[in-house]
């Protein structure tokens, strides 16, 4: 039986807009206890910031967090899926672009996201990265 990416997306997103702070992107990532953010403007998909972008694209070139706006450090060039296409293309994509997450998008608006832990428990939860992937977070 065929699987679709709405079967393991996680649809209850978490976006920020593109003027937020560095920051305050942080502490929602902390406090929702996830590694990656959309960027919306309204309802419409602008980007996606990860916690290593955070790292590589502004701590590491220093400045003040507050000031930086995550739109400085989000990744625009998305490749995204549909909630009805199958799982096997959406890891396709995921090795072809190297990307460890990808916006779902329907009728041109972000509803969910589905990650390469989302695969792993989905495909193989007795592998390690399926363990990790559905632990409960370090606090």
């Amino acid at each position: 039986m065929t699987q679709h990416v709405r079967d393991i997306m996680t649809s209850q997103l978490v976006t920020v807009e593109p003027q937020a702070s560095v920051t305050a992107v942080a502490l929602k990532m902390r406090d929702e206890n996830i590694g990656a953010v959309l960027v919306t403007e309204g309802d419409e998909l602008r980007g996606l910031v990860s916690d290593r972008d955070l790292v590589v694209r502004v701590l590491a070139e220093g400045g003040d967090p507050q000031q930086k706006t995550v739109a400085s450090a989000c990744s625009e060039d998305l490749v995204t899926v549909t909630p009805d296409e199958d799982l096997d293309r959406a890891v396709q994509l995921m090795r072809e672009h190297s990307v460890r997450r990808l916006p779902v998008i329907d009728g041109g608006h972000p509803v969910g996201i589905v990650s390469l832990g989302d695969m792993a428990i989905e495909r193989d939860a007795q592998s390690a990265l399926g363990d990790i992937s559905a632990a409960k977070p370090n606090q």
